[in-house]
């Protein structure tokens, strides 16, 4: 699933690939978030770690868990 997180002041955004649930990644924005002077700590697929300052986050768009289809299947 991928994350978006939009930044203020910014115009761009950090997408994140992660192997977590819809559920427990909403959990921990909607926990981090409640502590504007926190981070968010997350981590991707890959095993890399993401800090983000909850002051400097304008968003967050947490994807679905769809399988992608590989090849001429979805055709």
């Amino acid at each position: 699933m991928d994350i978006k997180i939009g930044f203020a002041d910014s115009p761009r955004e950090l997408v994140i690939s992660s192997t977590a649930s819809q559920e427990e990644i909403a959990g921990r924005v909607s926990e981090a978030l409640a502590n504007d002077s926190g981070v968010l700590d997350l981590s991707d697929d890959k095993g890399n770690r993401y800090i983000v300052r909850n002051s400097r986050i304008a968003y967050v768009e947490v994807g679905t868990q769809n399988a992608r289809t590989v090849g001429f299947a979805g055709a």
